[in-house]
């Protein structure tokens, strides 16, 4: 199986090189236990196909003395584990990718970690895999574990999974316990739904069945391990569903060339097809396919292009060209499963960025329907999602998306969460199907509209955002505020922190995830009444950036106004009639800004009122109306 200099000079290297070019390419990743033996399999592999170097043998042997558990033996698990803590330790603990080939297929192969606690690390190794192969340790069977990623690959879309049954030598090559072993999993796979995975006896270690059909267990007639990788069929369905190119780029190199350049994720293209572009919905004909290495006549599944269109519609990045027979679905509301990864909780209600194929929008995630616990399969109840767990969500977007459900095609159904202000990346999903109320659900256009109520009212509608720790004298300064501009003549409303909390918000606490809901609500509210032309003055302490940047998203920048009421915490607490402070010093009372739940302060604020000391309320309000004014909101002619 393993390539050797003789096959080189025999076949001549060219074309040797030629053959190797066009080999398909099988992903897949190894999981299972702690201990089950993952790198030491992929070591073999490597070892036995005869990619591992001189100097790496070397050093294979002799860290195998130093750091390796097999004693005088090669320690292959040290060729993928490299780490040092992970040598240390003798576990994995990232995922590690390693290349290897045979004569018929080249491989890219994951090793991901075993502990429950690198959940979100074997999630992402098992994304892009074609098939899994989950070891189990032939003397334990099987474990949390073992259906815990048994799980997690049939939730990921890998409907190809091999069980190795590992460590055989240690059980003496037995026939009955590999097939009570096979025989517990088959029953497990078909509560999973998961369609006849293959079973394979093997010892990583010793190298049974692994490249060639081990003497040891005679009584075993299937594939070698390698034998299944190179022979299991893929990539097949994706070329058989219909057409989707998701535009990466529009490629305009002089006026006379506009392309719209992408890798085909779904299906075929050529000259003359009938396509449609989505969200838009526009139709037209596919005029010519160009690649790198010139015009084809037809490009499939995995391939790179830049497409030319018969029509000059309208097509930018992130739309999706579709076949028009078989269009992709549009939605922007969705039920999901969503694997956490971030280190802080998942917060409902926040907005977060969705970047899902070539699109990136913007996306509110909904209290968890449920969580499941992975190694019992049973749904929880939960109100967030910490890091490693997965729940099932509904997701509002901010604008439509083409999508197709994960189970018909990853990588129009596949998409991440990214936090809005560090751009980590804290979540992993899989879109299911679009809400019925999404369908059933339309924006009413409306003749009346924001501008036309405001002239009515002879002023222009705006939200001013007062934010900042409580006592600071955001509510003082706001109310000042409105009082002159309703003596001037002007439409406008007072939304206090306290006042909602006895009625629109009443049943909401003081967690960072009701924190979130309370603005998200008030946000709404405010858009409604600056909507009916109203100038609104919200106090709130809102003390997390994502939630004034979202309150200023759903009105419109120019209409929004960031006032930082700054005070220091210790002159806020001075100022503490209702006793709020010495509540939260004593511990009565949690989830206090400033005390025990942080306060992340604006960095750029439209008007920054320094409350530390020396300015009176009078004069902060003062500074308001005039940025007002110089903003246009207040303009000459308008109020009394």
């Amino acid at each position: 199986m393993a390539h050797s200099t003789s096959d080189l000079l025999e076949s001549g290297i060219e074309d040797y090189l030629e053959v190797h070019e066009n080999k398909s390419m099988l992903r897949f990743i190894t999981c299972g236990s702690v201990d089950d033996g993952k790198s030491t399999l992929i070591g073999r592999l490597l070892y036995d196909s005869k990619l591992v170097f001189s100097d790496q043998l070397d050093a294979l042997e002799a860290d195998s003395k130093r750091v390796g558990t097999q004693g005088d033996e090669l320690d292959f698990a040290l060729l993928v584990d490299g780490l040092t803590a992970e040598r240390e330790q003798g576990i994995t603990i990232d995922v590690a990718y390693r290349f290897f080939s045979t004569e018929k297929r080249k491989f890219i192969v994951a090793d991901t970690p075993g502990h429950e606690q690198y959940t979100r690390n074997m999630v992402t190794g098992a994304s892009t895999a074609d098939v899994a192969v989950i070891l189990l340790d032939a003397r334990h069977g099987i474990s949390t574990q073992t259906r815990r990623h048994s799980y997690l690959v049939t939730l990921l879309g890998i409907d190809r999974v091999v069980l190795a049954v590992n460590k055989l030598d240690l059980v003496d090559y037995s026939q009955e316990v590999f097939e009570c072993l096979e025989s517990e999993y088959q029953v497990f796979a078909k509560e999973l739904g998961l369609a006849a995975p293959v079973c394979i006896p093997i010892s990583a270690l010793r190298g049974d069945n692994i490249i060639e059909q081990s003497p040891n267990t005679q009584w075993y007639t299937g594939p070698t391990l390698i034998e299944y990788l190179e022979s299991v069929k893929i990539a097949d369905e994706v070329r058989a569903s219909p057409l989707r190119l998701p535009v990466q780029w529009v490629n305009r190199p002089n006026l006379d060339f506009r392309g719209f350049s992408g890798r085909i994720v779904g299906g075929t293209v050529s000259a003359g097809d009938d396509v449609r572009i989505l969200p838009s919905g526009r139709e037209t004909r596919i005029k010519q396919v160009h690649t790198a290495d010139g015009d084809i006549g037809l490009a499939v599944a995995g391939q790179s292009v830049t497409v030319t269109l018969a029509d000059e519609v309208d097509v930018s990045r992130g739309d999706v060209i579709v076949a028009a027979s078989e269009p992709a679905s549009v939605s922007d509301q969705f039920e999901s499963h969503v694997v956490w990864m971030g280190e802080e909780p998942m917060l409902p209600g926040r907005s977060y960025l969705m970047k899902i194929g070539t699109r990136t929008v913007g996306v509110s995630v909904a209290q968890p329907k449920y969580t499941v616990n992975v190694n019992t399969l049973e749904h929880l109840a939960a109100k967030t999602l910490t890091m490693n767990e997965i729940g099932v969500c509904n997701l509002n977007l901010d604008k439509p998306i083409p999508f197709d459900p994960y189970g018909e095609n990853r990588e129009m159904g596949g998409f991440i969460l990214i936090d809005r202000f560090t751009n980590a990346t804290v979540a992993a999903g899989m879109l299911h199907f679009a809400l019925r109320r999404a369908d059933n659900v339309h924006w009413q256009a409306v003749d009346v509209t924001r501008n036309v109520r405001a002239r009515a009212k002879g002023q222009k509608a705006a939200l001013v955002w007062f934010t900042g720790l409580s006592g600071a004298g955001k509510s003082t300064v706001a109310n000042l505020v409105e009082k002159r501009l309703f003596d001037q003549g002007f439409h406008t409303y007072l939304l206090d922190g306290d006042n909602v909390r006895h009625g629109l918000n009443k049943d909401l606490g003081f967690t960072a995830a009701d924190r979130v809901e309370n603005v998200r609500r008030v946000a709404e509210v405010a858009r409604l009444m600056v909507d009916s032309g109203l100038i609104v003055l919200a106090s709130f302490i809102s003390p997390f950036k994502a939630e004034r940047r979202m309150a200023r998203e759903l009105v419109g920048a120019s209409e929004f106004v960031e006032v930082f009421v700054d005070a220091p915490l210790s002159v806020a607490e001075s100022r503490d009639r209702k006793g709020l402070y010495a509540k939260a010093r004593r511990g009565d009372l949690i989830n206090f800004t400033g005390v025990d739940s942080p306060y992340e302060a604006p960095e750029s604020p439209d008007v920054h009122l320094d409350a530390s000391g020396g300015i009176t309320p009078e004069a902060a309000a003062d500074l308001v109306i005039l940025h007002l004014r110089e903003a246009g909101i207040l303009q000459p002619g308008t109020g009394a």
